[in-house]
């Protein structure tokens, strides 16, 4: 079969998708709370049953990260992430305010259409099929093709479980036939309501080309700031923790660090303690022309990959207890593969003179690439802690924290997800850990509680009107004549 029968057939299966949802959904869109509870409750504990086993199917078919990591994510959606959303109100009457008389009601916004990264293909389509169904939408799946089979048995186990426990047939789906043609027929089709984007830079132009509403989880190139009040032993700790966690592969996860000069000694004792090598000047050139590739994007080969593996790529032997690879940088440049989001355990790391320059230094990693995702700060410094927040460009900033699982809210309190906003800065429209509630229109009731006569006030006289007539024109005079 040629490439065109291959993209028609794309294309058609696309639309059937999509319209087998938009029904499906007139249905869904009638059920109580209660009952979209009940099938997320099943499709949950049946993910969890399949967790280990999906985790292991995932790295096998990707090659990236670590399936022990990845059996950890996929318990964190199905088990920790449904706790949270459980009890959550989401469609129907929310809220309540009995004493300014107004209503909140929950309505789903209808169809989703969902992309998921062959990096982390299992426990994003179950977060992601979860929090749709939780507020009442029909999800269509287009996967990735990288991840084709793992995300296959992911979709048949949720699709049965959610079925069986009534759950209208082509709520939720997937695209079978998988091209890039039938994925951009399932974005701009006229029922599609919303985009739901994680990873896959590549189709996110394409996502914002189809006029619909997206949330995207973009890149990150968060980086890790540690301030001289720091408990440096921890801080390193969790740097290395997060860092080679599923080999580096989680978006939230630190890209470099940037240290104050007065302690730069006492971090890279801590670092090559816990298991981080200092590469030469001579090792990170070579490496670095080995990990981007001519156009500027990143050499698959290294992505999810571990410390020992990629430094072999550049003949490089390393004793086992190797971690991570760290390369002392200057300079932050868009040319710098350093200063960039790098998939696997490597960190720059940058020495600045105080907290303002490095407050500088970090503004400037996160402009150059993964604007709007996450930074990490280690600081027992209140003051520097809130500067930090207010100025930087950025949805999270986390603190004394592994970022890659505070990012996701495992460490932190924030909302347990894998679509991590990067708002305004980063092309979306929410910098939220997406939640149920991203995917509801909020329908809201106000009763009236005024007259028209308490409105307008107290009445002007004739008078009054003719002086306040003459002021408006003088000032106004006054403003045109400057």
């Amino acid at each position: 079969m040629n490439h065109m029968d291959i993209d028609l057939l794309s294309i058609q299966e696309a639309r059937i998708l999509i319209e087998n949802a938009r029904e499906a959904q007139k249905l869904l869109a009638a059920f109580p709370q209660e009952k979209l509870d009940e099938i997320v409750k099943h499709m949950a504990s049946e993910a969890a049953k399949y967790a280990r086993e999906l985790a292991v199917m995932s790295s096998e078919e990707t090659g990236f990260g670590k399936w022990q990591d990845k059996w950890i994510k996929n318990i964190f959606v199905s088990d920790f992430l449904y706790h949270k959303i459980k009890d959550m109100k989401v469609v129907g009457i929310i809220a309540e305010d009995h004493e300014n008389k107004t209503m909140d009601i929950g309505v789903p916004v209808g169809v989703i259409v969902a992309l998921v990264p062959s990096t982390n293909p299992v426990s994003t389509t179950i977060y992601k099929a979860l929090i749709a169904i939780k507020s009442g939408n029909a999800i269509v799946f287009s996967p990735h093709p990288k991840a084709q089979k793992t995300m296959g048995k992911v979709l048949e186990i949720l699709i049965r479980a959610a079925e069986t426990s009534g759950l209208p047939p082509g709520a939720l789906s997937y695209l079978h036939t998988i091209t890039v043609s039938g994925t951009i027929e399932l974005m701009k089709h006229k029922d599609t309501a919303l985009l739901l984007v994680t990873g896959v830079p590549k189709m996110a132009k394409t996502a914002y080309a189809s006029g619909k509403p997206v949330i995207y989880g973009g890149p990150g190139n968060g980086p890790a700031f540690i301030e001289r009040s720091a408990d440096i032993k921890q801080a390193a700790a969790d740097i290395i923790a997060s860092r080679t966690f599923d080999n580096g592969i989680v978006s939230a996860s630190e890209q470099s660090i940037v240290v104050e000069d007065c302690i730069a000694e006492e971090v890279r004792r801590e670092l090559k303690k816990r298991g981080a090598y200092f590469l030469s000047e001579k090792e990170s050139e070579e490496l670095s022309r080995f990990f981007q590739r001519p156009d500027g994007t990143i050499n698959p080969e290294i992505v999810g990959k571990s410390a020992g593996e990629i430094a072999q790529k550049i003949g490089l032997s390393l004793p086992d207890d190797v971690k991570v690879l760290v390369s002392e940088q200057k300079y932050v440049s868009p040319t710098n593969p350093y200063s960039r989001e790098k998939l696997c355990p490597i960190l720059a790391f940058y020495i600045e003179r105080d907290w303002h320059n490095a407050c500088e230094k970090c503004i400037e990693l996160l402009l150059n690439d993964g604007r709007g995702h996450t930074l990490v700060i280690h600081s027992q410094n209140d003051h520097v802690i809130r500067e930090f927040a207010l100025k930087k460009p950025v949805s999270r900033v986390l603190v004394n924290t592994p970022s890659t699982l505070g990012g996701i809210g495992a460490t932190t309190n924030l909302f347990p997800a894998l679509t991590l906003g990067c708002g305004a800065a980063g092309g979306g429209f929410t910098s939220d850990n997406v939640s149920p509630l991203n995917l509801i229109n909020i329908r809201k009731v106000g009763y009236g509680v005024r007259k028209l006569e308490d409105i307008k006030g107290v009445h002007h006289s004739e008078e009054n009107e003719s002086d306040l007539k003459e002021q408006l024109e003088n000032l106004l005079e006054r403003l045109l004549n400057k």
